[in-house]
């Protein structure tokens, strides 16, 4: 087999899949936009609703990822993809595995959870090679256990293993929040989980979506699909009718129509927004109830703070306890009478899903079972 350096990928010839180059493209560019501001350089726009290929029905998936404006899930792969790659490609693969060997790779299973990014990973192995056909025996938002075989990926050797990492990657990561999120909704029902906006960087799409993979919701994409008063835009607005105020101004100026969030932290500001909002014709959709969970020396929470908030309110608004919720106090919290419940742990603390991709699945499952892992 002869080996030629192309644009600084090391390929066989003759180059038997797509070129490598038409699918990790130079680094794409980003600007940030501020209102009255200049733009700063060109934009690179992606989309999330453009995930569609000619062999992966968006229609199809078990979840559909959340909508994006500006982000597409095949730049995320392609970047990906390129950053494992490098500028010489596998040399480990080119240097053990003949080119042109197909082989049967499964996925396994290494403790109980809830499996997530099942079509994430088709489009991975579809973007390395359309050829690989994959298999599943679970779908997105299925429960695995420990030990199973739950999919397959059939083709040539070298390209499955080439998209083995990333795929892994990012199944692990998007199992391990909808794993944590399966369980944090159960424990909140009546009330429903949403996560925050800590999520890794540049991942948060396929954060959300694990999200949703889990049962849970999604709070705000991000900073233009919602108006959320934080504490900082009540500090600076010079407290909360103020800020309230100003944003419905804004809205009406604008001709803007969004959903509009409100921090409060006291009782005190839960009356006065109630009171603005009597007074006013006002967007606000949502009161936020913010660190009225308090933690008790002994391990459980108070919440009479957040019931008397939510009798405050009285249904006039939706309401989102946000702080101090963890596995334990999610169900307490529940129990208060509150809409949602907002959590940062289930994204920004993720414990991933231990999985794996094996070609010999009897010695992965030997050896497995010898450590404690299968």
């Amino acid at each position: 087999m002869v080996l030629t350096y192309k644009q600084g990928y090391l390929s066989p010839q003759p180059f038997l899949i797509r070129d490598i180059t038409s699918r990790f493209p130079p680094p794409l560019s980003f600007s940030l936009k501020l209102q009255g501001q200049p733009k700063l350089r060109s934009i690179v726009k992606m989309s999330a609703t453009e995930v569609t290929n000619p062999t992966i029905s968006y229609e199809s998936f078990a979840v559909k990822p959340p909508l994006h404006p500006t982000y597409d899930l095949k730049g995320i792969i392609k970047l990906a993809l390129a950053e494992d790659a490098g500028d010489l490609g596998d040399i480990t693969c080119l240097a053990t595995i003949p080119f042109d060997m197909e082989v049967e790779a499964y996925f396994l299973a290494k403790e109980d959870g809830i499996v997530a990014g099942i079509a994430l990973a088709e489009m991975i192995f579809n973007e390395v090679d359309p050829s690989l056909k994959v298999e599943w025996s679970k779908k997105d938002g299925d429960f695995v256990h420990k030990g199973l075989q739950f999919g397959k990926v059939h083709g040539r050797a070298h390209n499955i293993v080439v998209a083995e990492r990333v795929v892994l990657n990012f199944m692990q990561r998007m199992s391990g929040i909808a794993t944590l999120t399966k369980a944090m909704a159960n424990a909140a029902s009546p009330a429903y989980i949403l996560e925050t906006r800590k999520t890794a960087p540049c991942l948060r799409l396929l954060d959300k979506w694990a999200v949703l993979i889990g049962g849970g919701r999604n709070h705000r994409m991000g900073l233009f699909d919602m108006v959320m008063i934080k504490d900082n835009h009540i500090s600076t607005a010079g407290g909360v009718t103020n800020a309230l105020k100003a944003v419905d101004l804004y809205l009406e100026k604008n001709s803007l129509q969004l959903e509009v969030e409100v921090e409060t932290r006291t009782l005190e500001e839960v009356e006065e927004v109630l009171q603005y909002a009597s007074q006013t014709k006002t967007s606000l959709t949502r009161i936020m109830l913010d660190n009225m969970v308090v933690p008790l020396s002994n391990g459980d929470v108070d919440i009479s703070m957040l019931k008397e908030a939510v009798r405050l309110v009285n249904g006039r608004f939706e309401t989102e306890a946000s702080g101090n919720v963890t596995i334990d106090t999610v169900h307490k919290i529940g129990q208060s009478g509150v809409t949602y419940i907002s959590s940062g742990s289930l994204t920004h603390s993720v414990k991933a899903l231990d999985i794996s991709l094996k070609i010999d699945t009897e010695l992965a499952l030997k050896v497995g079972r010898c450590t404690g892992r299968a």
